[in-house]
């Protein structure tokens, strides 16, 4: 019942695995001045890699990859909505007062604040 997968996850470990040694066998190994500067797509390099950006940057990206995918769970349920009936609209209902609730207390807790006072 399980050997199709069985099959199928020892040929892509194997496959994985291939790759991994092969690349290390036929891959470069040099170790020049250059190799360790940024590249800037031909511009001469101003500064360091070491720039360390705020936190508000990650956060809100954060957030958005999250809404992101929900938004993308709320379009597969329109597209079958038909199918899934009373069930599958009260379901979704739920779904979409969680994300309200959850943007809410984002919204209250300071989180999408641009300059926030808070800590999360």
């Amino acid at each position: 019942m399980y050997w199709p997968f069985m099959i199928y996850f020892t040929l892509v470990t194997g496959v994985a695995t291939a790759m991994i040694v092969i690349s290390f066998f036929l891959g470069e190994r040099h170790h020049e001045r250059v190799t360790d500067e940024p590249y800037e797509s031909g511009i001469k390099p101003t500064g360091t890699t070491g720039i360390h950006l705020s936190i508000k940057f990650y956060r809100i990206a954060l957030f958005f990859v999250i809404f992101d995918v929900e938004s993308i769970f709320i379009f597969a349920w329109a597209i079958a909505f038909r199918q899934l009936g009373w069930a599958g609209y009260i379901e979704i209902i739920i779904f979409i007062t969680v994300l309200i609730l959850t943007l809410i207390y984002l919204w209250r807790m300071g989180a999408l604040d641009w300059v926030s006072k808070k800590n999360l």
